[in-house]
């Protein structure tokens, strides 16, 4: 598997923006056969940094429902990276 394959996005909101500055972790949606070594690679491989560990999680899609339809968002797997220390990885740097 192509490591742009394995990455599909970084997951940001207020919590990992906390992890991001506290505890040197970053949060990415990956692809849902993809394993932790794979997702270590893909990492170090793609931002140039060292990986200290992965965690990963499977994320349940959510049932919505909008008058008597209902539906079902996706499921996807969520990848928390940490970092060496002293390593960073910035996404919105210009921004």
């Amino acid at each position: 598997m192509i490591q742009y394959e394995i990455i599909k996005r970084p997951v940001v909101t207020e919590k990992t923006n906390i992890q991001k500055e506290t505890s040197n972790q970053l949060t990415f949606e990956v692809d849902r056969r993809a394993n932790r070594i794979e997702i270590k690679r893909a990492v170090e491989d793609i931002f140039k940094v060292k990986v200290a560990g992965v965690r990963t999680m499977q994320v349940k899609g959510k049932t919505k429902q909008r008058g008597r339809i209902v539906g079902k968002r996706r499921d996807w797997k969520k990848a928390i990276i940490t970092l060496m220390p002293g390593e960073r990885i910035d996404f919105f740097e210009g921004a």
